[in-house]
Order: structure tokens, then C-alpha cells, then sequence
């Protein structure tokens, strides 16, 4: 393979390399590879081009014409001509893809959707620009260290927007995808990285080093320095994260900027950790206008985005925060009471969050900081780190006051509502869906229905609050709840919200903070184990609308409430309730937890880590288990290859062969490269150069063997002459237990560490490099050998 062929493989697979930095950025990652096949093309184009051979520029050229070629098929192939040349239509539709791809950056939350054609040709076409650049600087132009400066800017991109969980791996990627270039620049050309690289750099008669140094060694440190760069620049860039109910947060994003997308974090994850706090320390201090605090829900975030596994946030645009106020909720009609309700928060200084707790819906807010406003869920999320530590803020919120028969008359939802908010997957057990119809058997429209679901959740249904519940996971995690009836606040709503979306009523999960504990100073204190989930239904002309389905947590609403007061539903006037931390003797009934009770040591029984339907299937699948196995088997035999490969070797040497006249050399000298191999183990390195008598008085001497050992050694060697030198080799009995004695000697010989190192790291272990690298070079040169001498000669000259 000549040295432009490998610097042009070279290349190809440096900015490759380097592209799988972009990974985690969209999903899913099948652009990968429509990337790598185009980038061969183009690279293809420059080694025809160089064979030729063309000039340097008009490579240059002939690669960039192909490229806008590839892209215009690829994308805009209906508005080019003949589906490669692009026109102006071409043009203005390859402008109208890139502003949509900035939109969709701005959009989307990592990983983005990978069906926006604009970021998929933002990812290919910039990929193609990397590699053309790469494929001239270190192939066209014959330098490839400076090839690393655009791979340092295609993974700095990359490593700047991504989370950070794993800029690690991707930067030993691309660094390893850098020095592949480097190392197929060619021997001379890395001389002076020292021996491991290329030996000692030349050198003139006058002691003088060749011309060829200076560039060498300018190379050397462009490619040290652009390592270093990577490593440091993505500090200084903004990073895509955040978090729900984290003690630390950096926002939807961190560094400065603009931010446009809301991190797709599933919130159930901080949830869980704060119902399962150690101790209820205050979150927020609340104080608020509104006359009856147990409907103070603050919530946070909703999750619509349903999997048959867990429910999660969708990718939401989020815009600049309103001035003055927020529009009018979604579906809310003008004949609905309501009520302008001011509401001060202040959250502790450890609490540091992303989204902004208020209660819903918000008509306006007055916070300082960088914060953005997501339309669809009236939400605010801080922009570029930017959280809730220490703030304090006013919410002006709307106290939205229903009645039954507005709720009962509500007309059919528009489409896109129904259409997205109704969602169920396929995996989703039947029982699900056949449990919501008999439950909710003779209701006379959607409101009727949503309250059967909700009564039977947290009244008639049997239904436990156990915060030692062991539901199950998965798909069928759901059904599990809905069997053994126990469970926290995520699975009662979850499974009302999954209920009502199989009924067709549009639904979702809000996650927040339940009614807190009212204080002495007429303020309300919200703690960590006041975290809740509840859902929220859709009617048209009161838009989305709270349930309450936990048994003894926060309050059910009023209008879900029958007049009857003898009726058994829960007071809707009582603050967040919780039970003990064992099952509760009868179905859905306890005391509530008083502000009293919370202030007592140990408080009020939280929810704990059981509380979200982990995200699994119902246990392991055997695959996993056979992968996990066959990883730990992996995990153990690497260290211990060595030691396997030496017993191995050894039972070959020294097992049954045959033992006709045929078979004597090669078994005797088997033998014999065991028993030298068995002293090098113990720290006498083989000479080669000596006949098998001296080779064998030197293991006697080096080893301190005496008696047998001495003498078991001496047979084998007489064995080897016999075999070399008699006209008729004829095979001798019992070497190899000469063999055994000698390495029992030798092990007696020395100190417990160095017999250690003989069986678990043995020195000759290394023959298995250099059968490797003999195979390599008999293999190499074969293939050279098959080739036409034409294709011997140089290509173009750089």
C-alpha cells in the first residue's frame, strides 16, 4: 500500500473519528453512517485526482465540486438539475434547510430528533467540509499535524454542546483517530518522536541534523498543542444539561448565551430522591393570597411523552419570558370563574434548580435572573445555568374555580390536542385499557369518567399508600400496580393519566410540590417530601385540568367533589397527607399529616426510591444475562490471559505426540523451547546463539540447579543434539518429565515474588507479539507481492 493511499485512509478515518463526537447529539445515530459512505466518495475523488495526476488546487477543487454534488443529491435533489447540479432553486432551498436547522438547534433538546432535514445536513454537510479540509492539509499537501486543527474544531463543537457525561471517550476517539494520521504520514516524517514512533533522528556527516527535522519537529508540537487545546476549550463552551429537582443544577445550559431548547432530563429521577430524604428540609417558603392553601400546588414540569415504560417531558422550544401577561391558557373559556391570586416564593440558598415551582397556571412573573418561558406548559426554565438558589420571586397565578356541569358539557378537544395527549404504545397491557372501561362503566361523558377513575384510585378501589412497595417494572408495570394495589404518588398518576389517554381523554403527568405545611406567620412551608406528581386532563373550554388519585396526598379539587357532604370522598380542604411507613390496615384511610406531625422528629412517612416505575422490563432479559456473564468472564480472564496462554502452551509441549522416528525432532524440539521457555519465566533470557550443551550449562549456572534438576536439564539438551545432528534422530523417553523437574528446581531456586511473576506474568508471553508481527509482515508481503509492478511506481509527487 503506497504512502498516499494510507495517509488518504488516513484521513477518511481521522475526521470520522472525530465525527463520532456528534454522537450523542441527535438520535438516532444512523447519519453516521450516510456520513462515512460520503466522505469515502469524496476521499475516493482526491486519490483518483492525485493519481492522475492534477495539480494541488485543481484537487482541491475537483474533491469540493463532488462534495456540493453528494449534498445536493443527498438533500435537494428535486430542485437541482439532473439531481446534482445545483441551480438557483437548489441554492435558495439549501438556505431554507440551514435556517431550519438553526431553528431546530434552538428547538430541540439533546438528542435532537435526527428527522429535521436541516440538522442532518447541518451534521453531514459540516462533516464533509472537516473532511475535505483534513483530506487537503494532511494528503493534497502532505502535512498532516496541522490536519489536526479542523478535528480539533469538528470535536470541540461536538464536546461544547453535549452533556459531558462521556467527552472523554469521544476526545480518546478522535485523538486516536489524530495520531492514526500522523502515524501513516509516513517514518521519516515522525522520526523525531523517538524510537516507539520511528528510531533515532538522521544525522549528516558534520553531525548535523537532516533538513528534514524542522518540519518533523513543528508538526510534533501543532499536534501536542491541538491535543491540549481539545482538552481545554470545551470547558470554556456552553454544555446542554440540567435537572428537575437536583440540589445543583446548571441550567438549560451552562456558559452564556442564548439558549432555545429545554433539557429532555426525566424529572422522576430527582423526585425520587427527594421524597426519599433523610431529612424535610424547606425548599421554598411560600406566601400567597390565595384563600384556601390546600389547593397551593407549585408545579414544575409536565410530563406528556408516554413510552409504556414511564412517562417523561417532550422536546419543547422555550422563547423570551413575556412582558407583562403570559397568554391566556390553552383551551380555558371565557365562562370560567376565576380569580388573580399574587404569590411570593422564596427558595433556599442549597436548592438550586432549572425549572421555576409556580402555581398554575401562571399570568405573569416577576423573577430576576436569565430565565425562558416554554409556551405549551407555562413553564420557565433558567437560561445557561441559571436556577432558583436563594431567589425569591412573585408569581401572579390564576385560581381557576370550574363547576361539574362546565366540566360534564365540555365539547371534544381540538385534534392536535387529542392527537398528541392521547398517545398510548403498543406495549402497553390490555388490562390497562379493559380496567379504565369497567371502572368507568355507565359515566355519561369524559368528566364523569375522569372522576369514577380518580374516586377509584383514591376511595373505592382498595388501593394502598405503602412506602415499602415492590410494584415490579417495565411494561407491565402498570398492570402489576393495578393487581396488587400499592403503590406512591407516580403510580397513582401515572396510571389515571394511561387510563384516561385509553379513553380518549387527553392527559399528562405534572411534577411539583404538593400543599406544604402553613406556618405561624401566615407563610407556607414547602419541603423535600412534599414533592408530588399528580395528573392533569384535558377539557375543552377549562383546559388542563388537576386530579388527585393518592390516597392521603394533597387535596382532591372541588369540582371533583359530589355535594352530598356524607359522601366518603376525602375533605378537599386537608393540606398533604401522608401515611405510616407500613402498609395501612384498611384500603385509602388515614390521618393526615398536620403541620404538627411534620415538625416532629422523622416528620411525615415519605415516598421512597420505589416510588417512579423504573424504566426496565420485568427483570433481566437472558441476554443481558448472558452479556454481563460473558463481560465478567472477559473482566477476569484479561489479566490472567497470560497465565492460561503459558499452561496452554505447555500441555501442547510436553502432551502425547507421537513417538515414531518421524516424530522425535519435532517433539524434542517442543521440549526444548519449553524448557528455555520455562527459564526465561524465572529471568533467564534465552541465547539463541549458543549450541543446546552451553544453552543448558547456563540454565544450570544462572539457575543455582543442582542433582536431578542439573541433570534433567543436561538429558534434555543431549536429547536436542541427538535429534539435530544423528543421521536416524531417534525419539528419548521421559524428557518431559526432565522438563518439570528442572522447572521445580528452577521455582525453588528463587523468592516468592519472582515465582509469582512466573505464573501469572511470564516473560515469555512476548513470543505471542512476535508470531503476531511475523504473521503481519509474511501477510503484508504476500500482498505486495500479488501486485502489477505498474501500480509499484509512485503516484503524483507532493
Amino acid at each position: 500500500m503506497s504512502g498516499r493511499i494510507r495517509l488518504t485512509l488516513g484521513a477518511w478515518a481521522a475526521t470520522l473519528m472525530a465525527a463520532c463526537a456528534l454522537l450523542p447529539l441527535v438520535k438516532p445515530a444512523t447519519w453516521i453512517v450516510q456520513a462515512a459512505f460520503l466522505l469515502g466518495v469524496q476521499a475516493g475523488v482526491g486519490a483518483a485526482a492525485r493519481r492522475v495526476p492534477l495539480a494541488r488546487p485543481l484537487t482541491v477543487a475537483a474533491q469540493a465540486v463532488v462534495t456540493v454534488f453528494l449534498l445536493t443529491f443527498v438533500f435537494v435533489r428535486e430542485q437541482a438539475l439532473a439531481g446534482l447540479v445545483p441551480g438557483p432553486e437548489a441554492l435558495e432551498r439549501f438556505a431554507v434547510l440551514l435556517r431550519q436547522g438553526g431553528d431546530d438547534v434552538a428547538r430541540y433538546a439533546i438528542p435532537a430528533p435526527l428527522e429535521s432535514d436541516g440538522i442532518r445536513l447541518m451534521l453531514i454537510g459540516g462533516v464533509l467540509v472537516i473532511g475535505l479540509l483534513v483530506d487537503t492539509l494532511a494528503v493534497t499537501f502532505r502535512s498532516a499535524a496541522p490536519a489536526g486543527l479542523p478535528l480539533l474544531a469538528l470535536y470541540s463543537v461536538a464536546a461544547g454542546l453535549s452533556d459531558g457525561g462521556t467527552d472523554w471517550l469521544w476526545f480518546l476517539v478522535a485523538a486516536a483517530g489524530y495520531l492514526m494520521l500522523l502515524l501513516a504520514e509516513g517514518r521519516d516524517r515522525l522520526s523525531q518522536w523517538g524510537r516507539v514512533f520511528g528510531g533515532a533522528s538522521s544525522r549528516t556527516a558534520g553531525g548535523e541534523q537532516s533538513g528534514a527535522v524542522a518540519p518533523v519537529r513543528t508538526g510534533r508540537r501543532i499536534g501536542v498543542v491541538a491535543l491540549g487545546i481539545a482538552l481545554v476549550v470545551p470547558l470554556g463552551l456552553p454544555a446542554m444539561n440540567g435537572g428537575l429537582l437536583d440540589s445543583v443544577g446548571a441550567g438549560a445550559g451552562g456558559g452564556a448565551g442564548g439558549g432555545g431548547t429545554i433539557s429532555a432530563v426525566n424529572p422522576l429521577v430527582s423526585l425520587r430522591d427527594s421524597l426519599n430524604a433523610d431529612e424535610d428540609q424547606q425548599v421554598l417558603s411560600v406566601k400567597t393570597k390565595m384563600p384556601d392553601v390546600s389547593d397551593l400546588y407549585l408545579r414544575i414540569v409536565s410530563l406528556d411523552d408516554f413510552d409504556g415504560t414511564t412517562w417523561k417531558p417532550s422536546r419543547r422550544s422555550i422563547t423570551a419570558l413575556p412582558d407583562g401577561t403570559f397568554p391566556t391558557p390553552v383551551g380555558l373559556g371565557p365562562d370560567v370563574k376565576r380569580t388573580e391570586v399574587d404569590t411570593t416564593i422564596s427558595a433556599a440558598d442549597w436548592y438550586a434548580q432549572d425549572w421555576l415551582p409556580m402555581p398554575y397556571p401562571p399570568s405573569g412573573v416577576n423573577i430576576r435572573g436569565n430565565w425562558r418561558y416554554e409556551p405549551l406548559g407555562m413553564t420557565l426554565v433558567g437560561d445557561h445555568g441559571q436556577n432558583t438558589r436563594g431567589l425569591t420571586y412573585q408569581v401572579k397565578s390564576l385560581d381557576v374555580q370550574p363547576t361539574a356541569e362546565q366540566l360534564a358539557s365540555a365539547p371534544r378537544p381540538p385534534a392536535s390536542i387529542e392527537r398528541d395527549f392521547t398517545k398510548l404504545p403498543d406495549s402497553l397491557p390490555s388490562v390497562v385499557a379493559s380496567t379504565a372501561r369497567k371502572v368507568t362503566e355507565g359515566a355519561a361523558n369524559p368528566y364523569d369518567q375522569a372522576v369514577k377513575l380518580q374516586d377509584w384510585f383514591a376511595v373505592t378501589g382498595g388501593f394502598e399508600y405503602d412506602t415499602q412497595v415492590q410494584v415490579g417494572s417495565g411494561s407491565q408495570a402498570i398492570a402489576r400496580f393495578l393487581k396488587d394495589k400499592q403503590g406512591f404518588c407516580v403510580h397513582f398518576s401515572f396510571a389515571m393519566a394511561a387510563m384516561a389517554r385509553s379513553l380518549d381523554i387527553p392527559a399528562r403527568v405534572a411534577v411539583g410540590f404538593a400543599p406544604g405545611s402553613p406556618q405561624a406567620d401566615g407563610s407556607v412551608s414547602v419541603g423535600l417530601r412534599d414533592a408530588h406528581a399528580w395528573p392533569e386532563l384535558y377539557f375543552e373550554g377549562v383546559g388542563w385540568t388537576r386530579f388527585e388519585p393518592t390516597p392521603n396526598r394533597g387535596s382532591m379539587p372541588s369540582y371533583t367533589l359530589p355535594d352530598d357532604p356524607g359522601s366518603s370522598v376525602p375533605d378537599a380542604a386537608r393540606p398533604t397527607e401522608t401515611s405510616s411507613a407500613a402498609p395501612s390496615a384498611t384500603p385509602s384511610a388515614s390521618e393526615s399529616c398536620t403541620p404538627e406531625q411534620k415538625k416532629l422528629d422523622g416528620g411525615c412517612a415519605s415516598e421512597s426510591p420505589q416510588a417512579a416505575l423504573p424504566t426496565g422490563d420485568d427483570g433481566p432479559k437472558w441476554y443481558a444475562i448472558l452479556a454481563w456473564a460473558l463481560a465478567g468472564l472477559a473482566a477476569l480472564a484479561l489479566p490472567l490471559a497470560p497465565m492460561l496462554w503459558r499452561l496452554r502452551t505447555r500441555t501442547v509441549r510436553l502432551g502425547a505426540h507421537g513417538r515414531g522416528e518421524a516424530d522425535a525432532a519435532p517433539y524434542t524440539l517442543a521440549v526444548w523451547q519449553e524448557l528455555t521457555d520455562t527459564a526465561w519465566d524465572f529471568g533467564i533470557t534465552p541465547d539463541e546463539s549458543q549450541t543446546p550443551r552451553k544453552a543448558a550449562a547456563r540454565i544450570v549456572g544462572l539457575g543455582g540447579l543442582d542433582g536431578p534438576a542439573a541433570t534433567s536439564v543436561h538429558r534434555v539438551a543431549n536429547a536436542v543434539e541427538q535429534v539435530l545432528y544423528a543421521p536416524q534422530p531417534r525419539p528419548t523417553a521421559g524428557i518431559a518429565d526432565d522438563v518439570r523437574r528442572a522447572a521445580a528446581g528452577l521455582s525453588a531456586a528463587v523468592g516468592r515474588g519472582a515465582r509469582l511473576r512466573a505464573v501469572l506474568a511470564p516473560r515469555s508471553t512476548v513470543r505471542v507479539v512476535w508470531t503476531a508481527s511475523a504473521w503481519w509482515s509474511g501477510v503484508r508481503e504476500r500482498v505486495l507481492a500479488l501486485r502489477p509492478t505498474w501500480r509499484k511506481a509512485s503516484g503524483q509527487q507532493g
